[in-house]
């Protein structure tokens, strides 16, 4: 790994991290969403240096394109009333959650430091993997049901949002009787 290399993958890295940390601290939603967005242009990143190329496009276009960009529509849908106040009395029980969680990472990378650098081989890919080809074979041919599913389940989501967005306001459409007092 040359130092190129090495300066994309923790520009990639650091995208993730500080993209996942700010999309969950956020307290505005917007810019949740935007930490969600740095997470996955760092996620692409890695697809990257790991030569998936077809797979980083796809993130780039799927999540980034598309789920970020509905949950800016659907927040700026539902607007202010969305946020709600902070809760000071679950901030103990999260605040023992996020260290739990910390320590258990720390544990973690510890003991993966601790084995050594074991680098493992893989067998060698069959002709075609990872191919256009194989690629739509296998989505077509024996995910075609999952994947009209998919698309049924993003089209429910956005109605539900513009559902929820709208809420009980009285439709303007509807316009009230003229009183009949008015009249004679």
């Amino acid at each position: 790994m040359n130092k190129l290399e090495l300066a994309f993958f923790g520009l990639s890295a650091l995208l993730v991290l500080v993209g996942g940390i700010s999309t969950v601290a956020a307290r505005n939603p917007i810019r949740g969403a935007m930490g969600l967005l740095s997470a996955i242009l760092g996620i692409a990143g890695l697809y990257l240096m790991l030569s998936a190329e077809f797979l980083a496009a796809i993130q780039l276009l799927v999540y980034a394109g598309a789920v970020v960009i509905l949950f800016i529509f659907v927040i700026m849908l539902l607007g202010s009333a969305a946020t709600s106040d902070p809760d000071k009395r679950t901030a103990v029980t999260r605040y023992f959650g996020a260290g739990l969680f910390l320590l258990t990472a720390v544990f973690g990378l510890g003991a993966l430091l601790k084995t050594g650098p074991q680098l493992s081989t893989f067998a060698a890919a069959p002709e075609g993997f990872g191919t256009i080809e194989s690629l739509g074979f296998e989505l077509f041919r024996q995910g075609l049901v999952p994947f009209e599913l998919s698309g049924a389940l993003l089209l429910v989501a956005v109605v539900g949002a513009v559902a929820v967005a709208r809420g009980k306001q009285p439709d303007p459409t509807l316009k009230a009787a003229p009183s009949k007092e008015g009249q004679s």
